[in-house]
C-alpha cells in the first residue's frame, strides 16, 4: 500500500506532501488543485510505465505545466507586506513526482536540457533527469538500491554499487530498460505494481456510449476505461465474482430491479435491466444516464482482480443525490480489497465516505496560487525527502 505521496512543481502544486490509507477522499472548492493532483498521480503512473514524456506533451509541455508562481514565497508576501511577485530561479527547473510504501518506494525528476550541441528538433521535450528506487518509507543514501542520473543507471548490489547502464535514453524511464530479475528485482517487482493501478474518470453515457450498445463478449476480470465492455464485464462478476455483492448494490441503489446479462447467438452481450412495475426489461439504449453511470461503477468496484490501487474522479457526475449512499458503500467495500483515492465535491457522498472510520479525509485549499492540505503543519506532515 502507497502510504504516502509527493508532487513538486506541477500546476499549482508547488511542494504536497500526502498521508494516504486505504480509502482516501480528496476534496475541496472549485480551483483548489483536486483536478492537478489527479493528473500528477497520473502522470507519475504513465512516466513508470514510459509514456511521460507524450503525457506531458499533451498537456502543453513542461512549461505549461511547471509551478507558474515564484521559487520561494517569503514571509513578507504571505503576511502581505509586499505583493507576490516573481524571484530569480537560482535552481533548474524540475517537476518531481513519487511515492512511498513500506516496501518499496520510488521518485522522478524531469526538466529540460538546454539546446543540444547538434541539430535536433526535439530540443524542447522534457527529459528525466533522476529517478530512484528506494525501501522503505524515508529515502537515504544507505536505503537507495537503484540510482538513476541523467544517462547513467546503477544498482545496489551488497554494500557496492554496479553500473548497469550508461547510456539510458533520457526520454525512457528505468521501468522500460532496467529489468533484470537477478540485479534489479525491485524494479521490476515496483513496475508491475504501478502497472496494476486504475484510473477512472467520466464514462461515457450519452446516447452513442459503447457500453449501450451489444458488445462481443469475452471474460472480463477488469472493467476497460471507457466502458464498453461493460455487459461482459458484469457477466463475469456473476460467474466468477461477488454476484451477492452486485444483486446488494443494486437492490440498494434501485430497490425491486434486477440486472441480467442476454447473449445471443453470435456472442454479443448485452444490458437487461428489469424494474418493478414494468412488463419488459429495458436494454441499455433506454437506461438513464444516471442508471447505466451506476451500472459502470458496479462493474469497475466489484472487480474480480482488484488493482493496487484505484484512482476515481468525480464518481458522482451524472448521479442523483439519492444514488450517493450507495455508491460509498460500493467504494467502501473495494477498499477492503485494495486502496482506493476518490476525489469528489459532492457532499452527500463526502458524508457517507467519512462515517467509514478508516477513511482518510484530504481537504483542499489554494493559498498565494499553491495547493495546500487544510490542518497540515510540520507535525502532520509526513517525512519526505528528495533524492538530490
Amino acid at each position: 500500500m502507497i502510504r504516502t505521496l509527493a508532487f513538486s512543481n506541477y500546476r499549482s502544486v508547488q511542494d504536497l506532501v500526502m498521508p494516504l490509507d486505504n480509502l482516501n477522499l480528496v476534496t475541496g472548492p472549485n480551483g483548489s488543485g483536486k483536478s492537478n493532483i489527479y493528473k500528477a498521480l497520473r502522470l507519475l503512473a504513465q512516466t513508470a510505465k514510459g509514456g511521460g514524456i507524450s503525457a506531458l506533451a499533451k498537456e502543453g509541455g513542461l512549461d505549461s505545466t511547471y509551478w507558474a508562481g515564484p521559487e520561494k514565497i517569503s514571509k513578507a508576501m504571505r503576511e502581505g507586506v509586499v505583493k507576490v511577485e516573481g524571484n530569480h530561479h537560482k535552481k533548474p527547473k524540475r517537476l518531481k513526482l513519487g511515492f512511498a510504501s513500506d516496501d518499496f518506494s520510488y521518485s522522478v525528476s524531469l526538466g529540460v536540457t538546454p539546446p543540444v550541441p547538434y541539430p535536433s528538433a526535439f530540443n524542447l521535450d522534457p527529459e528525466i533527469k533522476r529517478e530512484s528506487i528506494w525501501q522503505g518509507l524515508i529515502y537515504r543514501s544507505a536505503s537507495a538500491l537503484v540510482e538513476r542520473k541523467e544517462a547513467m543507471v546503477k544498482v545496489r548490489n551488497g554494500r557496492q554499487w554496479q553500473v548497469t547502464s550508461q547510456h539510458l535514453p533520457l526520454y525512457d524511464s528505468i521501468f522500460t530498460q532496467i529489468a533484470d530479475p537477478v540485479q534489479s528485482p525491485e524494479v521490476i517487482l515496483l513496475r508491475e505494481f504501478i502497472k496494476n493501478w486504475r484510473f477512472y474518470d467520466h464514462f461515457r453515457t450519452d446516447s452513442d456510449a459503447p457500453a449501450r450498445i451489444p458488445q462481443l463478449g469475452t471474460r472480463t476480470m477488469v472493467l476497460s476505461h471507457d466502458g464498453s465492455d461493460l455487459a461482459a464485464a458484469i457477466q463475469t462478476i456473476i460467474e466468477v465474482g461477488d454476484e451477492e455483492a452486485l444483486n446488494e448494490s443494486i437492490e440498494e441503489a434501485f430497490p425491486g430491479s434486477t440486472l441480467k446479462i442476454q447473449v445471443s447467438e453470435d456472442g454479443h452481450f448485452s444490458l437487461l435491466f428489469y424494474q418493478h412495475g414494468l412488463l419488459r426489461p429495458l436494454t441499455g439504449k433506454e437506461l438513464s444516464d444516471g442508471t447505466l453511470r451506476f451500472l459502470l461503477w458496479i462493474a469497475a468496484l466489484l472487480t474480480p482482480r482488484p488493482p493496487s490501487l484505484m484512482v476515481i474522479n468525480e464518481p458522482e457526475t451524472s448521479l442523483h443525490p439519492e444514488l450517493l449512499p450507495a455508491l460509498a458503500n460500493l467504494i467502501i467495500k473495494a477498499s477492503k480489497t485494495t486502496q482506493v483515492w476518490v476525489v469528489s465535491h459532492a457532499q452527500p457522498l463526502i458524508n457517507a465516505l467519512k462515517n467509514e472510520t478508516q477513511c482518510n479525509s484530504i481537504h483542499l485549499k489554494k493559498q498565494f496560487g499553491q495547493t495546500e492540505i487544510i490542518g497540515q503543519d510540520l507535525l502532520t506532515k509526513p517525512t519526505w525527502y528528495w533524492p538530490s
